[in-house]
């Protein structure tokens, strides 16, 4: 009999959702702080308040006023700006969900259905999968629960990807009107609206699959074996949306900004978020749906997934036969203790110092990456201590393996430090500042093509660095704890989820705050400082994509483990001719899955090209800014082509795993997601860092802060141009095909370990399901 943890039961309880309250509350506190700059014409308005004097906006200054600029004017053409941007997003998302909703429902029917069908429908308990001696739940228990798991962890991840965007165009004008008064006032405005996002996400996703275990538990007792297998549906149907909105808000977000730049940029040489411009409120919408609502349902389905896969192979450890709680709570334990460490580490960037110059906003975001990392091992040394037994075993393919609770902190560590290695080694080949980059601009003075051989040359190679610290994170942590401890590193990756989110999230709302500012007229200088806001936020959702990419690696791994042990598969034999296919079919997957979110990037942007050509040329006055072009247009184009396009691309990750599974047989099916685990994982890296290196290498001649940069602009100049032609390749690269790829290889994985009962059941044509056993 294993000894149980030191923290009792009834404080564990207690803990978890109090720290989830606490994020929530943290997160409303923010943003009441952000609510505090007002969007109205009272000239006093936009000062914070009067607490603070001197500190952090309060009371300063107005460029405006200094420069004789009617503040008025350029308060209520924010706002105008702000309202178009909140509303063409919203209507955007509504759209998407009615179309998503229906898929929720038709899938949810397909998990009880196939599920249930495992036992015939049967009503009577059944002996237990790993422990014949025990009787656990009917399989029809199992497919209700798992379908109610599924909608809750789908409304969820919804839930997140909404109230992200609505936060972020809130958030936007708030920050151009902040940047009248330095560039540390809008840096606060803008990292406390990401830090809304990031708080209200996680602390949201560890309540909800908090609640749920607890409920679930009314009904499954001490079957807790059911109990978790039920849970795991919480993750497939949080990774489920999060794929549409990934597919959908992408292709919106670039049909749009492939547009914009190639009539607007290149061909009408006007600048970046002109008014004039027809596309650009789609381009500011774009920015919102895709990197905003589609990122946060991203990462929530990652930490669903991560939560699932540790807790199905816990309830067969040692954790659920001697059905210790505070140790099965393991995992939401340090998610709690993630939060309150993001929690003090936003006081450092929003209160403990202030930024007053342009090249502290870079390291203010790195100090968040290394202060939450730090804190982060010490508060995971503590739920090791208090939250572990000393000695317990580990379910490993068959036997139990002795783990020490030393060696899970280690495996937890490995994966948090692993993914700081991996955001700082995406900063050094997407950031500006370095030589990567540097490069890459510097060949654009011989054109276009080599500027593209360069940024392809650079994503391959940032490949390395990144799957040797994935490797190494997976050996330790197996070697200690098998899958399990694979599925808590990716948790410890995911653990400073909060922070992650708010430094991503922050990219966007400056990147937004930017084009108002544009579009308002206001002055060069507050749109310098807007840019160095952006270039700074380009490079942290480069690091944000490394993290996701890095932790669904982690995470779909942990899940084929999962899924390889209730499929009852001993070992994966690359020799055998099904699990070879399997491999080579699903390496090509990736592949696939990117041509279709390309070629729909791709399509979309050539009806918005056409339809921009088109308003330029026919209506009068647009060039000279006496006529307005015809936004709505240019919306609708988007918001059509990404609903269209997004369903192809989303029905070949759902249906893959179903097919291959029933056909072919869960061996064939392990092959599948083990080759697109290896191929996805290279391909979403070198995608997302090409595309940001591309991105950069334009802002940095742009903005022409050192003298090699000045030699090749300004903007214009035919290095220019070349570097905004591999600007505009890099868009569906680092916001379609490469954030999608990393839902692609978890959700399959997840998939198939939902389904696993029904596949070893009637896979392969064991015991095929009759249409009375289907309905």
């Amino acid at each position: 009999m294993v000894a149980p943890a030191l923290l009792p039961e009834l404080w564990t309880e207690i803990l978890v959702p109090i720290c989830a309250v606490i994020g929530i509350a943290f997160s409303l506190f923010q943003w009441y702080v952000v609510s505090r700059v007002k969007l109205t014409t009272d000239l006093g308005a936009s000062s914070s308040g009067g607490a603070n004097n001197g500190k952090n906006g309060y009371g300063d200054y107005l460029i405006e006023e200094e420069e004789g600029v009617n503040d008025q004017s350029v308060v209520a053409k924010c706002a105008e700006i702000q309202t178009a941007i909140s509303e063409g997003a919203t209507s955007f998302l509504f759209t998407e969900y009615k179309y998503v909703g229906v898929f929720m429902i038709f899938f949810a029917a397909v998990i009880f259905v196939f599920l249930g069908s495992v036992d015939g429908f049967s009503t009577d308990n059944k002996p237990c999968t790993y422990d014949i001696t025990r009787t656990c739940k009917p399989a029809l228990a199992t497919a209700g629960f798992s379908t109610i798991a599924f909608v809750l962890g789908a409304v969820t991840s919804v839930l997140s990807g909404f109230l992200g965007m609505k936060i972020a165009t809130y958030a936007n004008a708030r920050t151009t009107l902040e940047a009248r008064k330095g560039v540390g006032k809008a840096f606060i405005v803008a990292f406390r609206s990401g830090a809304v996002m990031g708080f209200l996400l996680a602390a949201s996703g560890l309540l909800v699959l908090y609640i749920t275990i607890n409920v679930f538990k009314i009904y499954y007792g001490d079957d807790w074996e059911g109990l978790f297998e039920a849970i795991t549906g919480y993750g497939l149907g949080g990774s489920s949306m999060a794929l549409f909105g990934r597919v959908g808000g992408g292709i919106y977000t670039k049909a749009a900004d492939v547009g914009a730049d190639l009539v607007g940029k290149i061909e009408r040489n006007i600048p970046e978020d002109d008014p004039r411009n027809p596309a650009v409120i789609a381009d500011n919408v774009g920015d919102n749906v895709g990197d905003i609502a589609g990122m946060g349902s991203d990462l929530f389905g990652s930490y669903a997934e991560a939560s699932c896969a540790a807790l199905v192979v816990a309830s067969i450890s040692s954790f659920g036969i001697n059905h210790d709680f505070t140790a099965m709570c393991y995992p939401l334990l340090i998610s709690s203790m993630g939060i309150l460490v993001c929690l003090i580490t936003t006081l450092f960037a929003t209160d403990f110092f202030e930024i007053k110059v342009v090249k502290e906003i870079e390291p203010a975001l790195k100090n968040q990456l290394i202060i939450s990392t730090v804190i982060m091992t010490v508060g995971i040394a503590i739920v090791s201590w208090v939250g572990l037994p000393t000695s317990f075993t580990i379910f490993n393919f068959g036997t139990q393996k002795v783990v020490k609770n030393w060696q899970l902190f280690l495996c937890v560590c490995v994966g948090l430090w692993a993914g700081l290695i991996i955001g700082f080694v995406t900063e050094y080949y997407t950031s500006n500042a370095y030589s990567p980059v540097q490069d890459v601009a510097d060949s654009c003075r011989t054109g276009a093509a080599t500027n593209v051989i360069f940024g392809l040359a650079l994503g391959y190679k940032s490949v390395i660095i990144p799957i040797f610290a994935i490797a190494i994170s997976i050996f330790v942590s197996f070697s200690f704890a098998a899958m399990y401890g694979v599925a808590v590193a990716a948790l410890g990756m995911l653990s400073t989820i909060a922070t992650g989110l708010a430094i991503d999230a922050y990219g966007p709302i400056s990147d937004n705050a930017g084009g108002i500012a544009e579009m308002a007229g206001m002055s060069h200088r507050i749109r310098e400082r807007t840019d160095a806001l952006d270039a700074a936020g380009n490079t942290t959702a480069a690091i944000g994509k490394g993290f996701a990419i890095g932790s669904a690696a982690l995470v779909s791994l942990a899940l084929f483990g999962a899924f390889v042990s209730r499929a009852g598969i001993h070992t994966v034999d690359v020799l055998t001719p099904k699990v070879i296919i399997g491999l080579l079919v699903g390496a090509m997957l990736p592949y696939w899955f990117s041509a279709m979110t390309m070629k729909s990037v791709g399509s979309a942007a050539l009806k918005m090209v056409e339809e921009v050509r088109r308003q330029f040329n026919t209506i009068p006055g647009l060039m000279e800014g006496t006529a307005k072009p015809d936004y709505a247009t240019c919306v609708k184009i988007s918001t059509d082509a990404s609903i269209k396009e997004m369903i192809p691309p989303g029905c070949l990750v759902m249906l893959t795993p179903l097919i291959v599974g029933f056909f072919f047989g869960v061996e064939t099916l392990s092959g599948v997601l083990a080759g697109s685990l290896v191929s996805g994982v290279q391909i979403a890296i070198s995608a997302s860092n090409t595309g940001g290196a591309w991105d950069n290498a334009k802002k940095y001649i742009e903005a022409g802060v050192s003298e090699h940069a000045k030699s090749l602009g300004p903007k214009g100049s035919e290095p220019h141009k070349a570097a905004v032609i591999g600007d505009t390749i890099g868009d569906p690269l680092k916001d379609t095909s490469g954030p999608s790829l990393n839902i692609l290889i978890k959700l399959m994985a997840v998939e198939s370990l939902v389904f696993a009962p029904f596949f070893a059941t009637h896979g392969d044509f064991r015991n095929p399901p009759s249409i009375r056993d289907l309905f």
